[in-house]
Parts: structure tokens; sequence; C-alpha cells
């Protein structure tokens, strides 16, 4: 079934541009409460958010939203997509919702939703939620009105868990640890979890202004952390984006260290200790193939999924793995948290590092990537990869990269583009491959 306003994580879009409005933030809180109203109980929602200008707005409009059909609203204020996920179960509500965009500019903004067991809603229930939107939902009489309320103390809940899943007979003392908290949700807790397990923290991205979330800072934009690293003579950087479901290291050379190579310390890790469920862990499809053939020479497997997160987590739940994630950082423990969780995963990161005594750079780079290349094309209509000449084009290439690469071709899930990626051995022939397929999606398209 086709989604009108849902996307692969929550509704999200330019705010005050429709779906990303008030109005719709109001009638999301609506549909969602009443979907959830289930029992006698006295029915509750939290609420976060990151630090974007548009979220006292939407904050708004979605407690006006909630309270309207009967639900009692907890606002806990600018906290990481996690720390929702756990409050939401942890107080027993019957939903949580994130008010956050992640990584994009603060111009946009989006709502992400978490039923009462800290995981984000399935697809049946978003559907449930998308009819009812568009319906006419009933309210509850004046005497049934939901109660709102903020509480003082989420953020040291939050910390107070992220302290947990760090080892008890370990400390930070004596490290120098730079945290980039991308001007988000993480600006308090994440240097406060740190201090308060030893570390000296610079910390930056820490100033949010409704307006700079994610500008020039976090973990899309690594480079102003490594600058910091190498300045400050740290032995590592931490960058978490706007929401703090998504991690990069810089190690103190000041190389950034993707989510590939962050996998296999924590999985090498979890191995040696006996903790690694599944034998292996589970990964997208962009995943380098440099981390699959490390994993295999441990005598470790790795599951692909489709790109997203969401994807992966499903797979972890049906197949009993605890480890898993995306290049781009995003990774899940399942063993702490229902969803991606930066800070939590930067934490086994720092333990692993200061179990060995070693440089970061000597921990963290486990293997060497092989060449990967990925190239989009914009199409204006039409289905390209369903031409004749295209498909050809692809078996050939499949067929030139059997036993030294690997090839994914993807449509976008948000816009008119093929994404055409290559990785192998040799960088010239990856290269060849993307650009003839590139050039028959093209001809196809025109």
């Amino acid at each position: 079934m086709a989604r009108k306003y849902f996307g692969t994580d929550g509704i999200r879009g330019a705010t005050n541009v429709s779906p990303m409005t008030a109005e719709m933030a109001m009638k999301v809180g609506m549909a969602a409460g009443a979907y959830f109203l289930r029992g006698d109980h006295r029915h509750r929602v939290v609420i976060g958010k990151d630090t974007r200008l548009s979220g006292y707005m939407l904050e708004s409009a979605l407690v006006a939203g909630f309270t309207s059909v009967g639900m009692d609203v907890v606002m806990v204020g600018p906290m990481p997509t996690p720390a929702v996920a756990m409050l939401t179960h942890s107080m027993r509500a019957d939903i949580g919702v994130m008010i956050s965009a992640s990584h994009n500019a603060y111009a946009d903004n989006g709502i992400k939703l978490f039923g009462p067991d800290g995981y984000k809603l399935s697809d049946e229930a978003e559907e449930a939620i998308e009819a009812l939107i568009d319906g006419d939902i009933p309210l509850v009489p004046s005497s049934q009105i939901g109660r709102a309320r903020r509480i003082d103390d989420a953020q040291g809940r939050y910390i107070h868990f992220a302290k947990s899943t760090f080892p008890e007979n370990l400390r930070l003392d004596g490290m120098r640890v730079v945290i980039d908290c991308a001007n988000g949700a993480a600006y308090k807790v994440a240097p406060s979890a740190l201090w308060e397990l030893g570390a000296d923290v610079v910390a930056i991205g820490v100033t949010p202004n409704g307006t700079n979330i994610n500008d020039g800072v976090g973990s899309t934009a690594p480079q102003t952390l490594a600058e910091t690293v190498v300045a400050s003579g740290a032995d590592i950087g931490i960058a978490l984006d706007g929401d703090a479901d998504r991690l990069i290291v810089v190690d103190e050379t000041g190389t950034i260290v993707d989510g590939d190579q962050l996998m296999a310390t924590i999985a090498a890790s979890w191995a040696r200790q006996g903790r690694l469920a599944g034998g292996g862990l589970v990964a997208t499809v962009m995943s380098n193939l440099g981390l699959e053939r490390h994993l295999a020479a441990q005598g470790l497997g790795l599951v692909r999924t489709k790109v997203g997160d969401r994807h992966v987590l499903e797979k972890m739940r049906s197949s009993g793995y605890n480890v898993g994630g995306e290049q781009s950082g995003h990774i899940i423990l399942s063993d702490y948290a229902t969803t991606g969780d930066g800070l939590v995963a930067a934490l086994q990161i720092l333990a692993e590092v200061k179990r060995s005594g070693a440089l970061a750079s000597e921990v963290l780079h486990r293997f060497e990537p092989l060449p990967q290349l990925l190239k989009n094309v914009r199409f204006a209509g039409g289905k390209p990869l369903d031409d004749e000449a295209v498909k050809a084009v692809i078996a050939q290439a499949e067929a030139e990269l059997v036993g030294n690469g690997r090839l994914v071709i993807r449509p976008s899930g948000t816009e008119p583009v093929i994404r055409v990626m290559a990785e192998g051995d040799d960088p010239a022939q990856v290269e060849r491959v993307v650009d003839r397929i590139c050039d028959a999606v093209r001809k196809a398209a025109a």
C-alpha cells in the first residue's frame, strides 16, 4: 500500500509546507492518540524533540491533538531519539513521539512514532494512523481531555541509562574525548555522560540557537571534529547527528572512522566476550565488501538488508542478532536499545579503546575498505531499470565483478533518482562499470 504521509522513518519535510505543518502535527496527535486508546487506564504519550526552531510549534500542535482525544502528555524537551524510545517503554507510556528531521538542516522537521515497547511502529500501524488522519476523529467529552506536563529529570534518567551500558570495571580517566553534538538533541546529555565516566571532555556543537543544528558540525560534517581532535591533542572524537541516533568517530590523527569499522570493532569485542548473538552482524547492501571479508576471516557472518535502519532492526529481531547498523553510523545494539543510539554505541567503542590500552587508530581501523563508487542518475519519469538494454549492461557488469567486487543498483525512495554503486579490488574497473550503467540508464530515461 502506497504511503501518503509516512516515509521510511516517520513523516518528514520542510516546515510550514505540507505535510510538515502545525495542522498536520495536530492531526497526527489526534490519529495516533485515537489508535492507541486501548483499555480503561489513563493513556500517556511521551514527546521529545531536537533543537530546531520549529520544534516548539510542532510540539504544541501535537499536545493539542493528543489531549483532545483523551491522552495525557509528558514533554521531555530536547532529547535524543533513543532516549524518547527508552522513556516511552520505562514510563509505561502508550506511545512515544520524537520531533526531529535527524541529520537534515534546521528548515526541515519530522515526526517519528514509537509503540509502547519502544520500537518504531509497524507498517500496519502507520497505515492505520494514516487512514485516521484523513478521517473524522472523534473528540472526547470536555471532562476527559488529557493533561500535559513537563518532567525535569528526563535528561538525568537517560544519562543514567547510557552509563549503565558502559562496563562497570572501566573508567575514562586519562582520556581526552571531543564530543560533537551537532547543536542537536544530545547537546547536554552526551557531554555530561562522558564527564561522569571520567573523561576529559572537549565539547563542540553544544550551542543550539534553533537554526544551527547540523550546520557544519555533527556526523554528516565531521571535519570540524577532526580538526578539533588534532588541535586539542585528544585521544578520540565522537560525532552525533541532530537527534543522536547516528555515530561517526575520529581517531587521534583526525582520520574518520565510519559505521562499518565501528560495527566490526564492536562485533569483534562482543565475540571475544562470548556475547555476540547470531554469529555475526546485520548491515545494509551499502556496507563495504571489506567488512564482509573481514568478518568472514574471523568466522563471523554478515547478513545484508535494504537501506534503512528499520530494515536492519527487523532482520535483527527476526533472526536473533544483537549488533547491526549502517555505514552511515546508525548502530543498533539490541541488548541495550530498541533503535540506533549514537551515545551508547560510542561508549562501546570507548570501552574497547580503553580496554586495549592502544591508540584509537590502532584499534578502530579493522580492515582496508574496497574502492567504492556511488553515482546518482536523475530521470524524468518511467522505470529505466526495466529497460532491456539497461538490464543487459547490469548483467554484464555483475559478471565482470564476480569474485572481486559487488554491484548495488536501486531507485531512491524519496526522489526520481537511480543510485548506482559498485565496489571492487580494482578502482579503475569499478569506475568503468558504474559509468557504463549510468550511461545506459540515461539513454533509457531520455
